[in-house]
């Protein structure tokens, strides 16, 4: 690991999001850098103590676009994380909690399962209740917050209702494929709806592999490389067959930066052909351009109070910058231009939309109180905007934000930016 090239200047510091919350140098790029060296030179052991700085990282990121210096702090860390999972550096009770997450949220099927049975709770007035009453915090703060980010559960989630191939309408312009992701496509099935329906609509065949599973994203932010390289060999091999591909397709962030890395993660040839083929859903389509005949039927959408956006009172939206697309894959224009393309809509940006919002893959269940901070700062700051609705391109920024907006006193709907254009759609077409 090369840490060299940090000068320790201090720039990284008020983007870090853990420094932001916790206020202390090791919880600090700078601090985690200097106890590397430290590490390296023999100066220091990596004990429980010193792992629980390298925990309070929530890798996203902000700190590798801040560094004047070029420090490549996204590479420290990821050759940090696999370390941390020594089984002397966590309690009994952290190491089942994780073991449990990795062993449900990269399953489509297993999470399903777990799911079913809270169907008749999520999302109704019994978990408004639950909420209010306290009761939660029995739980302990992990699971806790697990609840706390449990959103109603829509029908489409427990079933797979897309076929292999959708079809392009009018004159076929591309032929994708589209990761569905694993917990977007149970807690927030609309997304993968949106995304065919818009894709399609632009004249673009999408394929749609059944087989598919989980792209290995929330195990390999947390350094988890063997279950990780499982994962992403399956998924690469539920896409093998399908004939040739223009683009490999994901709308969710977080999966899109770990898809991108499959040739440094395989180390395979095959791999790295893999992953230069994904592409953002809105980075394919800003760069593709939306097809004259859907550009002609985009329409205006409504207020929350019913009535249509106009020239005179825009609809006001607030864009989210997820880590993982802006730090991580240097995405920031393209969801911004396809948004421009609705009518009547008038974008909001945050004050500090480049700092975490907190979700950061598995962050806000292993460390929910920082999280929760982190989510409260952020809620504040896009609520500050003024803005109607946000627009979040990233499933776990969207529950985390859509809890903590909730927590306020005029909540903003969140959507994924491809929701936003289908609704345009289709209201052109009503």
């Amino acid at each position: 690991m090369n840490t060299d090239p940090c000068v320790h200047c201090g720039f990284c510091l008020p983007t870090c999001a853990s420094y932001r919350v916790l206020g202390t140098e090791m919880d600090s790029p700078r601090g985690r850098i200097h106890a590397l060296k430290a590490i390296e030179a023999g100066e220091l052991q990596l004990d429980a103590t010193v792992a629980k700085h390298f925990d309070s990282c929530l890798g996203c990121l902000a700190c590798v676009t801040a560094c004047p210096s070029g420090v490549r702090y996204d590479q420290l860390i990821e050759a940090t994380r696999p370390k941390l999972n020594a089984p002397e550096l966590r309690t009994p009770v952290e190491r089942a909690f994780r073991k449990l997450l990795f062993a449900l949220l990269p399953y489509p099927n297993r999470l399903r399962a777990a799911l079913t049975p809270l169907r008749a709770y999520a999302g109704t007035p019994l978990q408004a209740l639950a909420r209010r009453s306290g009761l939660l915090r029995l739980l302990g703060p992990q699971l806790e917050a697990m609840e706390q980010l449990l959103p109603p559960l829509a029908p489409e989630a427990f079933r797979e209702a897309f076929p292999q191939v959708v079809p392009a309408q009018g004159e076929r312009r591309a032929r994708v494929g589209l990761v569905l992701g694993c917990v977007q496509r149970l807690f927030d099935p609309a997304v993968n709806e949106a995304a065919v329906e818009v894709l399609s609509a632009n004249g673009i065949e999408v394929v749609i592999p059944p087989s598919q599973g989980c792209c290995g994203a929330a195990t390999h932010h947390q350094g988890e490389l063997a279950q990780t390289r499982e994962l992403a060999t399956d998924l690469m091999a539920s896409f093998a067959g399908v004939g040739p591909l223009d683009a490999v397709l994901v709308a969710a962030s977080g999966c899109g930066h770990t898809l991108k890395a499959y040739g440094s993660i395989l180390e395979s040839p095959s791999a790295a052909g893999f992953a230069g083929q994904v592409a953002d859903i809105q980075q394919f389509l800003a760069e593709l351009g939306l097809s004259e005949t859907f550009r002609a039927h985009l329409a205006p959408l409504n207020h929350p109070d019913g009535t249509p956006a106009s020239a005179e009172r825009p609809l006001q939206v607030a864009f989210h910058d997820a880590c993982h697309m802006l730090h991580g894959q240097g995405i920031r224009e393209q969801p911004r231009q396809l948004l421009a393309a609705i009518p009547h809509i008038q974008l909001r940006e945050a004050m500090e939309a480049g700092v975490c919002c907190g979700s950061a893959g598995i962050y806000n269940l292993v460390q929910p109180e920082e999280a929760a901070e982190l989510g409260r700062i952020k809620a504040a700051d896009l609520a500050g905007t003024g803005a109607e609705l946000v627009a979040s391109a990233n499933i776990g920024c969207s529950l985390q934000l859509r809890r903590h907006l909730g927590e306020g006193d005029f909540p903003q709907p969140v959507l994924h930016p491809i929701e936003l254009l289908q609704r345009s759609w289709r209201a052109g077409r009503a």
